[in-house]
């Protein structure tokens, strides 16, 4: 089994308000991987975002943690998947990125 994919994305927006923007960004989680994924499941706990993700056959699962001045991620991704992994991690890091901004 591969490596969990592991990244942590900084913010200054302090806890609340940086588990507030995840949970509004699910919806457009959701909406983007609607035209691949089967199933998108998710449910918090306190501060953790556990989800699973079924597209194209394959199973995503992990989890992600708010913190006070980061955003921690750890995903468990299929073999088929593992090969992709640099760029996944980029394009999730840039997309969190952005959620996270300060505005």
């Amino acid at each position: 089994m591969p490596k969990p994919l592991t990244l942590s994305i900084p913010h200054s927006l302090g806890r609340a308000e940086a588990k507030r923007r995840l949970v509004d960004g699910m919806g457009d989680v959701r909406a983007r991987l609607s035209a691949v994924s089967a199933s998108v499941d998710d449910s918090w706990t306190d501060d953790r975002l556990t989800f699973r993700v079924v597209a194209l056959a394959q199973t995503i699962a992990g989890h992600i943690d708010v913190l006070d001045d980061s955003v921690e991620m750890e995903v468990q991704l299929p073999w088929a998947l593992a090969l992709l992994a640099e760029k996944i991690k980029n394009k999730v890091s840039r997309q969190g990125t952005l959620m996270l901004e300060k505005k």
